[in-house]
């Protein structure tokens, strides 16, 4: 049996209410062991309060959880010795040194004052913090910050690890570094749970993704599936003439597969298309064949972010039906 046969994270039902607020409303999810599963929603959707359950910082309402094994309200302490958690902020004591943070989780768990001093140094040295060890972690930058609190999770070696918006505030390299740390720890066989508010940060850890909207999983699956479920290649064609745009509009129209859409701002108007190539080719001699010019042309793959903006409007729209009923 490979690592990824194995289930690090199942849950089943999963309900939770504050007073008049049903946060969660039935959430299911099962996450392989050594994979990342990214969890989207917008905010408000319960994708926290997921997180705090699954982590033992909650206890459900209803429906079950288990994490690494455990069942995280009937086992909680056993769950807790295998899990790590960062928030949306690092979680340091900016007082202490780096190398102080790390030794005093260490010696909290038990590992003794030589074994917490050399793990201590271990992911220092990961974490590419070794010449910052002995520096107040207030004089750490927001990057370093992160790389010290996501370290401090791991100084117990957790199965599982729960990333809260871990990028939140940080800058465009020190992001792209947490991604490569990220995916070194899944690689060693760390499952990690990913909420986020980049949706292209999940397009490039996530093994899997589940939205989330209005307290239930209103979709999952890999980000192609996702992708796929919105639809194929959008031809977009730049306008230069604004007057143009419907007689534009009107000759993609004839080649096009559905729908079109006008940008009227920016001058352009988008068309789904099959074939590639072909359908460029079929979109080029419709302009032509009626003397419309045009300024540019870009073939456009859907993305995650069209994605959410379909999966979470329709889920909007429902809510709201369903609330005038």
């Amino acid at each position: 049996m490979s690592i990824r046969d194995e289930t690090a994270i199942e849950v089943k039902g999963l309900r939770k209410r504050y007073r008049d607020h049903e946060a969660l409303r039935g959430i299911d999810l099962s996450v392989p062991q050594g994979t990342v599963l990214g969890l989207l929603g917008p905010n408000g959707a319960g994708k926290t309060t997921t997180v705090r359950i699954l982590s033992t910082l909650l206890t459900p309402d209803g429906g079950s959880a288990t994490v690494a094994g455990f069942d995280v309200v009937r086992e909680a302490r056993q769950a807790r010795r295998r899990i790590g958690l960062t928030g949306q902020y690092a979680a340091v004591d900016e007082q202490l040194t780096g190398r102080e943070n790390l030794v005093l989780i260490g010696t909290l768990l038990h590992l003794g004052r030589r074994g917490a001093r050399d793990r201590a140094a271990e992911l220092l040295e990961r974490f590419n913090l070794s010449d910052a060890a002995d520096r107040p972690a207030r004089t750490y930058s927001g990057g370093m910050r992160r790389r010290l609190d996501l370290a401090a999770c791991l100084v117990g070696e957790p199965s599982v690890l729960f990333l809260d918006e871990p990028t939140t505030g940080l800058d465009p390299a020190s992001r792209i570094g947490l991604w490569a740390i990220v995916r070194e720890l899944v690689a060693g066989g760390i499952t990690v749970l990913l909420t986020t508010q980049y949706l292209e940060e999940a397009d490039e850890l996530a093994d899997r993704i589940a939205v989330i909207a209005d307290g239930r999983v209103i979709a999952e699956g890999t980000a192609e599936q996702l992708k796929r479920r919105v639809g194929g290649e959008r031809l977009e064609v730049g306008v230069g003439n604004p007057s143009q745009l419907a007689a534009v509009r009107t000759a993609l129209e004839r080649i096009s597969v559905s729908g079109s859409t006008v940008d009227e701002h920016k001058g352009t108007v988008s068309v789904p298309i099959q074939g590639g190539l072909d359908g460029i080719s079929l979109a080029v001699e419709q302009l032509r064949s009626h003397n419309l010019e045009v300024t540019g042309f870009a073939l456009r793959r859907p993305t995650l972010d069209d994605v959410f903006l379909q999966l979470t409007g329709d889920a909007s729209r429902s809510a709201d039906q369903s609330v005038g009923v």
